[in-house]
């Protein structure tokens, strides 16, 4: 499952973040490292059902009247503060709960309500643009500390015959989560000597740089745009780089109210509607969260996930079908399954996500919206609905 990482430095709202977008409770206090251990929960990317283009709805439970969500794997880090690279604040443990991930969300206080240290201060006194490339160079400088201790042995290799330079580098960032095409890439745009021994720091620290920005991209998430000076939200936003405004807090009400019955929201909506009996404070804090969402668009935070999936990652979303006419799986279920594939995917890739076996035994594939055959190295698109056609059953 495609794993989405919280980060962020204490307080800035990771774990708001994640409860709404979990729907897991989580300890969430006024102060640093109340997540010591990483929290780890099921939480989901929004896309148009192909439903939709069918008289009726599927009916699935995770499409809500052609709003399709589609499971992704939420990570929420204890807060980073400057120094996490070296291990100050337990970085280094902190930091390693990165690896695996696919993409950060990088949770900043843009109400400016918190220092660098996480610490409560007066709204507005601590500049928030201090924040975003913080997350980034934390990051950098810890992949580049495990680049230094492990260069020995790229040094060591480089003494036997027929040593290869990115095939060396490559086993080192392999639990990184980098493949020997991030590594090519990366070298590519360096200047470096193929003796690694004539590497300097310099070298060192731009390579792990590189291979974090191929393998670990990043989208700001500008949280509590509800308590935030308009200034602050507006520099972030004119930030060269992926900025999604949000209230965290917001979407964890909305969300709630839902589930109490009082009020009909699906993640990722612009509106809601009051349906219940609330109090005048409630539909005063309702009515203030509504210009909130129609002033961004929505709470911010089904868009940060959308982002992180759909744009940062360019994932597309496959739909595995047994019957093509029907759209439905063996039991008569429509629309049974929803896959992530990277962009550029094919049908055999939609086999192997599928299961290993259908890919082993993988024939042909049928474009269920057309009814017709596509070849392997077919393309596949958001939305496409893929009848696998295999010798394994």
């Amino acid at each position: 499952m495609l794993s989405i990482a919280l980060a962020g430095k204490p307080n800035a709202g990771k774990s708001t973040f994640y409860t709404a977008a979990t729907r897991s409770e989580v300890d969430v206090a006024n102060y640093p490292f109340t997540t010591i251990d990483a929290n780890r929960g099921v939480t989901h990317a929004r896309t148009e059902c192909p439903c939709l283009e069918r008289e009726e709805r599927c009916g699935n439970e995770h499409c809500h009247d052609g709003k399709r969500y589609v499971p992704v794997e939420l990570l929420d880090v204890a807060g980073l503060v400057p120094g996490a690279h070296e291990g100050r604040g337990l970085g280094n443990q902190f930091l390693d709960e990165l690896t695996n991930a696919d993409v950060i969300v990088n949770v900043v206080d843009a109400s400016g309500a918190t220092n660098e240290e996480g610490e409560p201060v007066e709204v507005g006194t601590h500049d928030p643009l201090e924040d975003v490339d913080f997350i980034e160079a934390e990051m950098d400088l810890w992949l580049a500390g495990i680049v230094d201790r492990n260069w020995e042995s790229v040094e060591r290799q480089s003494r036997s015959p027929g040593f290869d330079i990115e095939e060396a580098v490559t086993d080192l960032m392999t639990g990184f989560g980098a493949t020997e095409y991030d590594v090519a890439g990366v070298l590519r745009g360096m200047e470096y000597s193929e003796d690694p021994v004539q590497w300097t720091e310099d070298d060192r620290e731009g390579l792990a740089r590189g291979i974090r920005r191929r393998t670990k991209p990043i989208v700001v998430v500008a949280n509590k745009i509800d308590a935030a000076p308009a200034e602050n939200v507006q520099r972030l936003l004119d930030l060269d780089k992926p900025v999604v405004p949000a209230t965290a807090q917001g979407e964890l009400a909305l969300r709630r109210g839902a589930d109490a019955g009082f009020i009909e929201y699906d993640p990722g909506d612009e509106d809601f509607e009051i349906t219940g009996d609330v109090s005048a404070d409630q539909t005063e804090a309702l009515e203030a969260l509504r210009e909130t969402m129609q002033e961004y668009g929505g709470t911010g935070v089904q868009q940060a996930l959308n982002h992180a999936v759909y744009d940062l990652l360019e994932m597309v979303t496959a739909y595995p079908v047994q019957d093509a006419s029907k759209w439905t799986d063996a039991k008569g279920n429509v629309l049974p399954d929803a896959f992530l594939l990277e962009s550029g995917s094919t049908p055999v890739d939609l086999a192997y996500a599928v299961h290993s076996d259908i890919g082993d035994g993988y024939l042909h594939a049928v474009d269920a919206k057309t009814s017709r055959e596509v070849g392997e190295s077919h393309e596949l698109e958001e939305g496409d609905v893929v009848k696998i056609v295999s010798t394994a059953k």
